[in-house]
């Protein structure tokens, strides 16, 4: 009874009946109120079969053990947190709203935190069984991309752009670049292409720093607007737009004892690329894939850390379009000599088993399958763990390959979306599963015999609160012919197969994305949903181009961006059009930055067939966009002159029939408003009417609560102007 009321409390008294979705449950009820039941941070405690992870009110860290045949328990609370924080910084006051979600374990008994504190950040090492910190760094408040030695006695970050080591309770002063345009230890460096996500690394041993010196200086000032100052100011960011001075980047290594810096001596052009930047495991060597700046050409290549000489080059990769290292060297555990580097040489991104002379021990590669993510090793580095594709790219499987054999064994079987994590010994897998049937679906499985001990099935959210529409995934043939293409269609509400409604294609088309996924709800977000039950087939395609389907797959789009892509969105245009309930004569598209440019493309290119149009952040002109992503697809403006024209919307003005909205955000720094702005003014000169709005405050995406105007501004627009 009790229950009861508290629910009647909390509803206002009434059950709560079932609706269509609201703007704002269609942009973030996904993330909230109807997301599945799930695992918050889920990680395996080192050396044991304990399962950690948050509850729902990220206030503690439950526990489920086998020896406990898996029933929940507290292990700590952000109060045991914040009190061991207290009695050791008696001085200070902390604000732990949460147990820190983004925590990690660093051995079987010893927790990674961070804690803000009113003077301090501090970096802590924490005692699970005493509650205690076994130690701590303070540091600034302002602190950014900061990162703790493996020992945990020291912190490196940034002020502004330059580095700072915290040792012994005292700051040291790495670098002194008082030119705002040399940029050190940041992760922007080549604007995070190439998979970096991180500007510094620490030694094994905790004795040296590596980190990125960029040097901009001769790279063109780009102006972004700032639109809430008394009178309108430019504040400049550094823009290398394709065929145009890019920056030049070098890698330094620190010595804390001596406080000396050396540069690796990694020979060659200025404007070339440093990734897949590897520590040896015992500190003396550092490996470095140096791409060049046309990016068909990688060589592996290995440096002394004490005195940046060059000593090898292990091997090279290239290729007549592309080469895109986009991960660093995984080095086999109680093997200095052995690592695994990923590649997509072979057709697929797959695992590569090497020694550190170059030579190459085994392929570990298993059919068609794209890898996704690298997990772990077993207790003895007889095996290792990966995310890979299946089912045409559609699912994600567990495997698991034997480094001496490379047989390869599947570990999950049920066909749909796999995310786990592996026990330290790889006995244990936690697998969260879903499809497009089941929300959320969590077990423990066995490795050993494939017994697994269902956690929890998630019930589906919109239950008794929102009918969903109709989805379904499908198959159509790409413009070449052979091959098949995932698609997803949405049907509208109440859907009449008797009735002809209008189309919203959403479509996104590019490199390192995919939009139809077995999963929940089929990789589609609610404002997809939110479309149909306002009466529109929503339809998706993934195109030749996207992601995980190999190398082929993707690099029809090279020297040529949205070709190809195009083709294939025209096929699904087709086998749309064949529908008896889908009226040909409403058809609209949708998309954002590269589907920006996709909507502007087809709007253009078939204006016959796409009558309403929303490109947000459109790449308009690809010689306006940077020379990491631009050069990488297209080469140069110089060198591939008929790519740029032929992909060039600016130029296509003069062929726009129907209605057509350009949404940018104002501090764009990714495809910035130069773009939109050529399309505008093309469209003037043509004499044809275009409808733009700008969000003055908002970088490439529109966040926050802003997200709600954006989102009811596309709805409204194709209401406008689609509907009857």
């Amino acid at each position: 009874m009790r229950k009861l009321l508290w629910l009647l409390v909390l509803s206002g008294g009434a059950a709560t009946a079932q609706h269509n979705l609201t703007i704002q449950e269609a942009t973030y009820g996904a993330y909230q109120q109807y997301a599945p039941k799930s695992i918050t941070s889920p990680a395996w405690r080192p050396g044991t079969h304990t399962l950690t992870y948050l509850d729902e009110t990220y206030g503690k860290l439950l526990a489920r053990t086998e020896q406990g045949n898996w029933a929940e328990t507290t292990l700590l609370t952000k109060e045991d947190l914040a009190s061991a924080l207290k009695a050791k910084f008696p001085q200070e006051t902390f604000t732990l709203r949460m147990f820190p979600p983004d925590y990690v374990w660093n051995d079987t008994n010893t927790l990674y935190i961070k804690a803000d504190g009113s003077g301090k950040s501090y970096l802590v090492l924490f005692d699970v069984a005493a509650k205690s910190i076994k130690s701590a760094v303070a540091i600034a408040t302002d602190a950014s991309q900061q990162t703790l030695s493996p020992n945990g006695g020291a912190a490196a970050w940034l002020k502004e752009n330059n580095i700072i080591i915290t040792k012994d309770g005292k700051d040291i002063s790495v670098t002194n670049d008082t030119d705002k345009g040399i940029v050190n230890g940041s992760d922007y460096v080549h604007r995070q292409e190439f998979g970096i996500d991180r500007g510094m690394w620490w030694s094994p041993n905790s004795d040296k720093l590596l980190y990125y010196r960029k040097d901009e200086t001769t790279v063109a000032n780009y102006p972004l607007i700032q639109w809430d100052e008394r009178v309108a100011a430019a504040k400049d960011i550094k823009y290398p737009m394709a065929g145009m001075k890019s920056e030049e980047v070098t890698l330094v290594v620190y010595d804390v004892a001596s406080g000396k810096s050396t540069t690796l001596k990694t020979e060659g052009p200025k404007e070339q690329f440093l990734t897949t930047v590897t520590w040896s495991p015992d500190g003396k060597q550092v490996y470095v894939g140096v791409l060049n700046r046309e990016q068909n050409h990688l060589k592996l290549n290995k440096y002394d850390a004490t005195t940046g000489n060059f000593i090898k080059t292990l091997f090279e990769e290239k290729a007549t379009t592309y080469v895109e290292p986009l991960h660093g060297l995984t080095f086999v555990p109680g093997n200095g000599n052995q690592f695994l580097y990923r590649s997509e040489k072979d057709g697929y991104e797959q695992l590569y088993l090497y020694t550190t002379d170059g030579k190459l021990v085994k392929k570990l590669g298993y059919k068609d399958v794209v890898i996704t993510q690298l997990l772990n090793f077993d207790s003895n580095a007889k095996n290792v763990f990966y995310i890979g594709t299946a089912n045409n790219g559609l699912d994600r499987q567990l495997y698991k390959v034997e480094l001496k054999s490379g047989k390869t064994t599947q570990v999950t079987t049920g066909s749909g979306s796999h995310t786990a994590i592996v026990s330290a010994d790889g006995a244990l897998v936690e697998d969260s599963f879903s499809n497009t049937t089941t929300p959320n679906d969590v077990n423990i499985i066995s490795t050993k015999n494939n017994k697994a001990t269902s956690l929890f099935k998630a019930e589906n959210p919109y239950t008794g609160q929102i009918v969903l529409p109709k989805m379904e995934l499908v198959t159509i043939t790409s413009a070449d012919g052979k091959t098949p293409l995932n698609g997803r269609i949405i049907y509208p509400a109440d859907f009449d197969a008797t009735k002809k409604y209008p189309v919203m294609l959403y479509v996104y088309g590019g490199p390192h994305a995919q939009l139809v996924n077995n999963e929940w709800l089929g990789g589609a977000g609610l404002f997809d949903y939110y479309m149909a039950q306002r009466g529109y087939v929503v339809f998706t395609l993934d195109n030749r181009g996207s992601d995980a389907r190999g190398r082929d797959f993707e690099h029809v789009v090279h020297r040529n961006l949205g070709v190809n892509e195009m083709a294939d969105q025209m096929k699904g245009i087709d086998w749309l059009k064949a529908k008896a309930f889908v009226d040909a004569d409403r058809i609209g598209v949708y998309g954002w930055s590269f589907g920006g440019f996709m909507a502007s493309s087809l709007m253009l290119d078939q204006a016959d067939t796409f009558k309403v149009g929303v490109a947000g952040g459109p790449v308009v002109d690809w010689k306006y966009y940077e020379v990491m992503y631009g050069e990488r697809y297209m080469d140069t403006p110089q060198e591939n002159p008929e790519g740029y024209a032929k992909t060039n919307t600016v130029d296509k003005a003069a062929k726009l029939k129907g209605h057509l909205l350009v949404i940018h955000g104002a501090q764009d720094p990714v495809v910035v408003q130069q773009h939109s702005m050529q399309l505008i003014q093309a469209c003037i000169k043509a004499g044809k009417q275009v409808d733009y709005f700008l969000y003055p405050t908002h970088e490439h995406n529109v966040r926050g609560k802003d997200r709600y105007h954006l989102n009811q501004k596309i709805a409204d627009y194709f209401d406008t102007y689609l509907k009857k």
